[in-house]
């Protein structure tokens, strides 16, 4: 089931977050994402937040601000179940446009965000990591 997010979640959805950095982004120091933690913990409840939940616990969110989607977060045991197909549905139903970044090497999820009809607009370098990052936009 989708719900927005509360208060309560916080703690979960950051572990989520930074499992499945680690997991998705093995091209990338753990450090990064470890250092970057603190900052995303404080910014994350100003996003729109929406998470995926089913009777044992959350097991996916998307962080939208505005039409960019901040990112979608599904925990590994999980992933290609459908959770993350769910969580972009759901913000699609209310959205003309949506707009997200994600990075070349991320092979999975740039392959998930075309299945889903987003199409690469741009490439581009994160200036933090270096690494090459595709702008990728989706529209009704």
């Amino acid at each position: 089931m989708i719900r927005d997010f509360n208060k309560d979640d916080l703690e979960r959805i950051m572990k989520l977050w930074l499992e499945t950095n680690l997991q998705a982004h093995d091209f990338i120091e753990g450090e990064y994402w470890r250092g970057h933690y603190e900052m995303v913990k404080q910014m994350l409840p100003q996003a729109n937040l929406f998470v995926w939940e089913d009777s044992r616990d959350i097991q996916g969110f998307i962080g939208l601000m505005d039409n960019y989607i901040a990112g979608i977060f599904v925990d590994a045991a999980c992933q290609s179940r459908g959770v993350g197909k769910a969580l972009l549905d759901y913000v699609k139903r209310s959205h003309d446009e949506l707009s997200l970044q994600v990075y070349k090497h991320n092979v999975h999820a740039v392959e998930f965000y075309s299945r889903e009809g987003f199409t690469v607009e741009k490439e581009q370098q994160d200036g933090d990591t270096g690494e090459a990052e595709l702008v990728m936009g989706w529209r009704k």
